[in-house]
């Protein structure tokens, strides 16, 4: 049998080139123009599955874009690993921001450029390639399933009914993703717990068109102004957040195990300097890492309102508009919060405006097994490449899916990601570093070895 490394290194120009392939197809969810680059990418997967030795693979339909599964059927009496990961891609703007065109790839010295270069086609693509591998050099010791879908970043609207549907399917032993990420590239690690997710639209209006702001400025409410104060007491000066009952679910961590979790390497001098920030903010009483990993938080995502256009225009504007995202921990309930959030606001607001709040969409906080067969298995599997164990670690931030996986399958998940913070996932200019994929391949192939035992 060929050694990995080996096969690695004979094929990766090859490998690069088909990642190539599917990143340059737009495939961004939130925009309806790229509907038809939905359906493109999906085919594209179902090509690459069958190229690795699939069994089968086929392009299915949802309520929204489509899923892609494939499988290969080693031994109905052996294990079932199902793979799950996406297709589909957050915007790229502000795209003057780019160093390069978001969807050519590019390499520039170590790293792979291109919006998904990392989230999430380079790490899905790893397990196509581990797979490819294992297949031919017929070494697969377990059964493989895929399931690739195209609204992760939309928070996955359609896959929860796909799942149900087709539960008889989908049976497996463990769900293996990788769209986290790790510690640093020579501390791999293993996300134990992901934050969960709760997405409203807020809007404010006032006045039924806009208005001069000299002949009505001081006189009617502005809605931007009333918005701003809203969010604003959103979150008091010691960093909590002063929605009522947002907190009445969270489950308090052990001292212990917020023990375990400061032994995991973290610089915040390095952290600071690598995000260019004078100081870090957040919930009083909790570190950096807890407060991105145990703690819920509340953040705006996007304002508008107004003339933003280039000189001056005074106006009172008609209308404000914010897009804010509460990450969840254990216990909270998405829709809840959302609810919470709502009512909060609607309550504060003076009677001289009106608010309107749209829970978009959410998804529920994730926690994973450490003593299951797969985690073991993992363990192991970053012992053979890494030559140290794997750090559990628990993320800030959210695939809403996870959660329902357990839920509706029935199914634990296992979260090797290889990402690094670097990568400036969401951001503009994504990259991945060309060394963790191909460790992360080669993790991925140990990972089955190990489980399949």
């Amino acid at each position: 049998m060929k050694d990995i490394k080996n096969y690695i290194q004979e094929n990766k120009e090859r490998f690069l080139e088909e990642l190539s392939g599917l990143l340059r197809i737009p495939s961004i969810s939130s925009e309806a123009a790229h509907k038809p680059d939905m359906q493109k990418a999906a085919e594209y997967w179902k090509g690459q599955l069958l190229q690795a030795g699939a069994d089968k693979a086929e392009v299915m339909p949802t309520s929204g874009n489509p899923v892609v599964y494939g499988e290969k059927i080693v031994d109905p009496g052996a294990k079932t690993v199902l793979v799950y990961g996406h297709y589909d891609v957050m915007p790229v703007d502000p795209v003057e921001l780019w160093k390069t065109r978001p969807f050519e790839p590019q390499i520039i010295g170590d790293r792979l450029y291109c919006r998904g270069a990392n989230d999430d086609k380079g790490q899905s693509f790893m397990h196509a390639k581990a797979f490819e591998y294992m297949v031919r050099e017929n070494c697969l010791p377990c059964n493989v399933k895929f399931m690739l879908e195209g609204e992760e970043e939309i928070g996955s609207p359609s896959l929860e009914a796909w799942c149900a549907a087709n539960k008889e399917m989908l049976k497996a032993d463990v769900i293996l993703v990788s769209d986290t990420s790790m510690i640093a590239p020579d501390v791999p690690s293993i996300t134990v717990g992901l934050r969960g997710l709760s997405y409203v639209q807020v809007s404010v209006t006032g006045p039924d068109k806009d208005l001069h702001s000299g002949i009505f400025g001081g006189a009617v409410a502005n809605p931007a102004n009333v918005l701003a104060g809203l969010i604003a007491g959103l979150i008091d000066e010691d960093g909590h957040i002063t929605v009522p009952g947002f907190y009445d679910d969270v489950v308090e961590i052990s001292a212990e195990e917020r023990a375990a979790m400061a032994k995991a390497p973290f610089d915040e001098t390095e952290y600071k300097k690598s995000l260019k920030i004078a100081q870090t903010q957040g919930e009083k009483g909790f570190s950096t890492i807890e407060r991105t990993g145990i703690r819920p938080s509340l953040d705006v995502n996007g304002m508008w309102s107004g003339y933003i256009g280039e000189g001056a225009k005074t106006v009172l504007p008609s209308t404000a508009h914010a897009k804010i995202s509460m990450r969840l921990v254990p216990d909270q309930d998405w829709e809840k919060i959302g609810r919470q959030v709502a009512d909060c606001l609607q309550a504060r607001a003076p009677e001289s405006v009106k608010v309107d709040v749209e829970i978009l969409h959410g998804g529920q906080a994730y926690g994973a097994d450490l003593q299951s067969a797969a985690y073991k298995a993992a363990e192991q599997a970053y012992m053979d490449v890494y030559g140290k164990l794997p750090v559990p670690t628990r993320s800030g931030g959210s695939i809403p899916i996870i959660a329902a996986f357990e839920r509706v399958l029935g199914i634990k998940s296992l979260l090797m990601g290889f990402g690094l913070e670097a990568d400036a996932i969401h951001s503009p200019n994504e990259s991945y570093l060309l060394e963790n994929f191909y460790r992360g391949i080669e993790t991925i192939a140990a990972f089955y070895k190990h489980f399949g035992k």
